[in-house]
């Protein structure tokens, strides 16, 4: 995955821990409402923040109306991340010849000029992120603890972030 450095100190811990987890889930309302997940893999966080994926264009990939939902969790590690912002279908072909690389070839078999590809980029407003810095061993011992002591003991890292630089989803 392609990344810019973030303007904030906190932007950058959540594309930090994105890069080192992968493929994330794309939650979004259909047209009844009801949340509907899939997972995406991210190609590139730019300065904004913003992250963009390949896909098969689909109304239920925007949210003009309101915002999707992005999670990342690698739990052998103990990070995990969620993310919500708008998002908008882009129809840019440089900006695809930008980003591809064979790995998408198994969806886009037609390649770069396939003409059902487009990118998605979701404008992250807010993040939260939980990042245990430790081994499994040592989160086990954590979650003793805490149980002994009734409160939270050595668990990690646990903070929302709100992206300064958030472009409109109309952008």
């Amino acid at each position: 995955m392609k990344k810019a450095d973030q303007l904030s100190e906190g932007m950058q811990k959540v594309v930090d821990l994105i890069d080192g987890i992968g493929a994330g889930m794309l939650t979004t309302p259909d047209s009844s409402g009801v949340l509907t997940s899939r997972p995406m893999m991210p190609l590139e966080v730019d300065a904004n923040g913003s992250i963009w994926f390949f896909t098969k264009p689909s109304s239920d990939k925007q949210a003009p109306a309101g915002k999707v939902n992005l999670a990342f969790a690698e739990p052998s590690d103990g990070k995990y991340v969620s993310l919500s912002g708008g998002s908008t279908l882009i129809y840019d072909r440089n900006k695809i010849e930008e980003l591809w690389s064979a790995a998408a070839k198994p969806w886009f078999p037609q390649g770069k000029e396939d003409p059902s590809l487009a990118l998605l980029r979701v404008d992250v407003d807010d993040a939260e992120y939980w990042d245990s810095n430790s081994s499994r061993m040592v989160r086990m011992l954590a979650m003793a603890a805490s149980a002994v002591s009734g409160k939270p003991v050595g668990m990690g890292e646990n903070r929302t972030v709100h992206n300064p630089v958030a472009p409109s989803p109309a952008a």
